[in-house]
């Protein structure tokens, strides 16, 4: 039976890859770049990089399914008239842009319910402030209550009556927390 070192074929990797990269230096050395290949090159922003793109609650009108409305993580709600190719935020003058839920009553459309603060636990998760009512299709809002439970998770409208909801918040998912 024959033993393996690995040590010694970590160590005869290092150099071959230092050899391959010293070898491309020395190839490349003295060599011309073309820069007229970059002329047609325009910056973008490529970062910093954060974690609000995440979406985290999707409803849509059911007879009108190019109305869409969708919240994210930590950047507001968003809506679309358009079936999703230009979308208005319509929740930025709220205390709270972390949503979890969002809830459209098919009954009345008008009717639109938000759970703020994101209800997936996870390393980076924000917290909101309550759950909020629209009755004009989210041109205004008003906040309904529950603003200690920081975490709303889902909404669900009753079918026949768009002034009860169930809600599922789960409060602090880092400790003991009352309003769970």
């Amino acid at each position: 039976m024959q033993t393996i070192n690995y040590a010694s074929l970590r160590g005869v990797r290092i150099t071959l890859l230092t050899l391959s990269a010293l070898l491309m230096t020395f190839l490349s050395y003295g060599r011309q770049i073309d820069f007229s290949k970059m002329e047609s090159m325009k910056p973008r922003n490529i970062g910093p990089a954060n974690m609000s793109g995440r979406i985290t609650s999707i409803d849509v009108v059911r007879n009108q399914p190019e109305i869409i409305y969708a919240g994210s993580a930590s950047g507001g709600l968003w809506k679309s008239e358009s079936g999703g190719i230009a979308w208005d935020p319509i929740f930025d003058d709220n205390l709270a842009l972390s949503i979890g839920a969002v809830a459209v009553s098919q009954k009345n459309p008008d009717v639109v319910w938000v759970g703020t603060g994101e209800g997936n636990p996870r390393n980076s998760l924000t917290g909101g402030y309550g759950v909020y009512r629209s009755l004009d299709a989210g041109k205004t809002w008003e906040l309904m209550g529950l603003e200690k439970t920081r975490n709303v998770h889902r909404i669900i409208i009753h079918p026949d009556d768009p002034n009860t909801v169930f809600i599922g918040a789960i409060g602090s998912p880092w400790g003991d927390h009352e309003e769970r």
